[in-house]
C-alpha cells in the first residue's frame, strides 16, 4: 500500500541509519539539474572509494558497511548479484574477509548488519534489491534502505521499514515480503561461521568447454530456408550469395553448444562488464591525462562529455568478444559502437537450427530482437528514426534488420543509403528526400569513420582544433560529421562510445579492478608480468581484428595481422587464446540490448585471430546433464 507522507526531493536526507550513516531520497522525478547537471554528478565517492549511483539501493548497503565495518562488497551489475558473492574487501589491508549467504528460511537467523537481497521481479523489476538490517526480532525485522520509499524517516527512529518475520519449531526464519509480486531470496552476513549456509557451487572445468556438434545430413543445405519476402533476409540471402549461415559449403552443418552454466557466467560477465566499462569511462573523462591516450581530436572532447552527461542518450547495441575455455571466460574488449553481428545471432541462426532440425538445447539469441525493441520502447525516441549506412551488403542487412526492430517497438523508420539524398534546409536543419527533419539517427557507420574527417579538417582549419561545429549551406549535402555532431540530432550509439570502444580503456580497467576474474591484464607499456605470461598487441582503434600480434612467453610472434591501424597507439593485453574446438579458432560474442545482456553467438576462423572475413555458426544452450554427458 503506497504511503500518502509527501515525497522528499531526490538527495533530500531522510533520516540515519546506526552508525550514523544518511539515507537520501531518490526520487530521480525531482533531481535538480543545477545540482545534478550530469551524469558524474550522480556518482557516490567517500574517501576516494567508489560506492555506486545516488542513491540507489546497493550505494547505501556498500555505504553503510564501509562506514560501520571498514570493508565493502564488490561491485555488482544488479543488487541481486549480491547473493552470488563470497567475500568482501577489508579496505585498510586489502585482505578479503567471508560473506555467507543465507536463504530465506535459514536456520542460520539474520543480524545486525545482515544484507537482505530481492531477486529480480514484481516491485524489484530486473534489478532486484538489497536492504541492511537494522534490528531483527522473533515476529519482525526492521530495515534500512534507499530507493525504495522517498519519505522523511520519523524523528530519532533508525529504520524505515518493517517487514513481519516467523521462526519455526525447528529455528527456522523466515521473512514476508509486503510486496507480493517480489521474493526475498535471503541474507548476506560477514561471518566466518558457514553452516546452513548456501554453498559455494564447484563448477566442472568441463562446463566451460565449448563443443563442436554436427546436424544430421538430409540434403537441407540444398533448399533454400530464409524468408526472402522479408526485406533484411532478403538482402543476407543476397550478401552471402545463397541461404547459409557460413560461407564454407562444407560447415553447412556445424554449430557449436555451450552449457547452461556457461551461459549464465557470460550473462553475468556482460551485464557487470558493462557497469565497469561505464565506470572506467566516466573516471577517464574525470582524468585529462588518461584521456589524451585515446588520441581523440580535441575538438570533439567537448561534445563527448556532453554527450556522457546527457543522460537521455542511451545505448541501444552494444558487444563483448570473450574467450571461454576450462581456464575461466575472459573478455578481450567491449564494442560499444557496433551492431556488427546482431542478425545473425538474433534471427538467422534461430531460423538455421529450425531448418536443420537441430533440438539440441535453445537458441543462444532468442530473445535479442524482442530484447532490441524493448531497449527502443525504453529510448525515449519521438518520431521518425533514420538508419544511415554505407553502400554496402553487410550494412544494408544489418540497417534493414534493426528497422525492423525499430518498426515493433512502434516508431516509424527510413533506411539512408549514402548522403546525397540528404540535403540542408534554409534553417540549418539535415532534412531526407521527403523533406522530413533528420532528429534521430541509427547508423551502421563507426564514430572513428567521421573522426578521420574531423581530423583533416581541423588540420586545415586550426580555428576549428578546440570545439568543432558543423558548417552548413541551404540546399547543400550535409557530410558524415555533419549529421551525427548536429546539436539538434539524437544518434545511436552516442558519442561517448568512443571511450568504451576504444581499447586504451583496458589498462584503466585493469587498473581500477585489478585481478577482477573477467579481465586480462592490460598495460600501456610492456611490464614483467606480460612477457612472462605472453602478450597481445592492439592498436587502441581498429576493426575487423587488425594490426594484432600475439606473442607467446618466449617472445615468438605466434600470430599477426596487418591493416590500415599500424600508426595508431598500442597496449599490451595478456595473452588468453581463443580455444581450438575441432578446426576452428571459437570466440563467443555476447550482445547487449540497452547495456544489458539479450543474447549470444560465435565467431569462427582458422586463424587465432578472429578478423572481418571470420564466419558466424549457431550457438545453441545445453542443459549441464546433457553437455557433461
Amino acid at each position: 500500500m503506497k504511503s500518502r507522507v509527501p515525497v522528499s526531493q531526490f538527495g533530500e536526507l531522510l533520516g540515519y541509519a546506526p552508525g550514523n550513516v544518511a539515507v537520501y531520497s531518490s526520487d530521480y522525478d525531482t533531481a535538480d539539474e543545477t545540482i545534478y547537471p550530469n551524469r558524474s554528478a550522480y556518482r557516490s565517492y567517500l574517501d576516494g572509494i567508489y560506492m555506486g549511483y545516488k542513491w540507489q539501493c546497493v550505494e547505501f548497503a556498500r555505504r553503510w558497511m564501509y562506514l560501520n565495518h571498514g570493508y565493502i562488497f564488490d561491485d555488482v551489475a544488479m543488487a541481486y548479484d549480491i547473493f552470488e558473492l563470497r567475500s568482501v574487501r577489508d579496505i585498510n589491508n586489502q585482505t578479503r574477509l567471508p560473506l555467507q549467504a543465507f536463504r530465506n528460511g535459514a536456520k542460520h537467523h539474520p543480524v545486525v548488519g545482515s544484507l537482505l537481497i530481492w531477486e529480480e521481479g514484481g516491485e524489484f523489476e530486473e534489478t532486484g534489491h538489497v536492504a541492511v538490517v537494522v534490528e531483527v526480532h522473533q515476529d519482525k525485522i526492521r530495515l534500512a534502505e534507499q530507493n525504495v520509499a522517498h519519505q522523511l524517516w520519523p524523528q530519532d527512529q533508525q529504520w524505515c521499514r518493517e517487514l513481519k518475520a516467523k521462526v519455526t519449531k525447528e529455528g527456522d526464519y523466515w521473512i514476508e515480503c509486503s510486496y507480493s509480486d517480489a521474493t526475498i531470496l535471503g541474507w548476506m552476513t560477514q561471518t566466518e561461521h558457514s553452516e546452513f549456509s548456501e554453498p559455494t557451487p564447484e563448477i566442472s572445468t568441463d562446463l566451460f568447454a565449448i563443443k563442436a556438434q554436427y546436424a544430421t545430413d538430409y540434403g537441407q543445405a540444398t533448399k533454400s530456408w530464409l524468408n526472402i519476402a522479408n526485406d533484411d533476409e532478403a538482402a543476407y540471402v543476397e550478401m552471402m550469395h545463397g541461404h547459409k549461415l557460413t560461407s564454407v559449403n562444407a560447415d553447412q552443418h556445424h554449430y557449436f553448444t555451450i552449457s547452461k552454466t556457461a551461459q549464465q557466467t557470460i550473462e553475468h560477465a556482460s551485464n557487470e562488464l558493462h557497469g565497469l566499462f561505464m565506470h572506467a569511462t566516466d573516471y577517464v573523462l574525470q582524468h585529462p591525462e588518461l584521456l589524451k591516450k585515446f588520441n581523440l581530436p580535441d575538438a570533439v572532447l567537448n561534445k563527448i562529455r556532453q554527450s556522457w552527461d546527457n543522460r537521455l542518450n542511451q545505448l541501444i547495441t552494444s558487444r563483448f568478444d570473450f574467450a571461454l575455455t576450462p581456464a575461466g571466460l575472459k573478455v578481450y574488449e567491449y564494442n560499444c559502437d557496433s551492431a556488427s553481428c546482431y542478425m545473425e545471432s538474433g534471427k538467422v541462426q534461430g531460423k538455421w537450427a529450425k531448418h536443420f532440425g537441430v533440438k539440441t538445447g535453445i537458441d543462444a539469441g532468442h530473445d535479442l530482437f524482442k530484447d532490441l525493441v524493448r531497449a527502443w520502447r525504453k529510448s525515449e525516441v519521438n518520431g521518425l528514426v533514420h538508419i544511415l549506412q554505407d553502400d554496402e551488403p553487410e550494412e544494408h542487412y544489418h540497417a534493414l534488420f534493426m528497422k525492423e526492430a525499430i518498426e515493433a517497438a512502434g516508431f516509424e523508420c527510413k533506411v539512408i543509403i549514402g548522403l546525397t539524398d540528404l540535403h540542408w534546409d534554409a534553417a540549418g536543419n539535415i532534412v531526407d528526400a521527403d523533406g522530413e527533419k533528420l532528429s534521430y539517427v541509427w547508423k551502421t557507420w563507426s564514430w572513428e569513420t567521421a573522426l578521420d574527417q574531423i581530423r583533416l579538417e581541423c588540420e586545415a582549419d586550426q580555428s576549428q582544433s578546440d570545439d568543432f561545429e558543423p558548417h552548413w549551406q541551404s540546399g547543400k549535402t550535409p557530410r558524415l560529421v555533419d549529421v551525427l555532431l548536429r546539436k539538434n540530432v539524437m544518434v545511436f550509439e552516442p558519442l561517448w562510445t568512443l571511450i568504451p570502444s576504444n581499447k586504451a580503456i583496458l589498462p584503466v580497467l585493469w587498473s581500477l579492478f585489478p585481478n577482477h576474474p573477467f579481465l586480462l591484464n592490460t598495460a600501456f607499456d610492456l611490464n614483467d608480468e606480460l612477457l612472462q605470461t605472453g602478450y597481445v598487441v592492439k592498436p587502441i582503434v581498429g576493426r575487423c581484428g587488425a594490426n594484432i600480434q600475439l606473442v607467446d612467453e618466449q617472445q615468438h610472434v605466434i600470430e599477426k595481422t596487418t591493416g590500415h591501424f599500424a600508426s595508431q597507439e598500442q597496449i599490451y593485453q595478456q595473452l588468453f587464446a581463443l580455444p581450438k574446438v575441432a578446426d576452428y579458432f571459437v570466440q563467443i560474442c555476447s550482445f547487449t540490448a540497452a547495456g544489458k545482456y539479450a543474447g549470444a553467438g560465435v565467431r569462427v576462423d582458422k586463424s587465432m585471430i578472429i578478423n572481418g572475413h571470420s564466419d558466424c555458426m549457431a550457438l545453441r544452450i545445453s542443459d549441464d546433464s546433457y553437455y557433461s554427458s
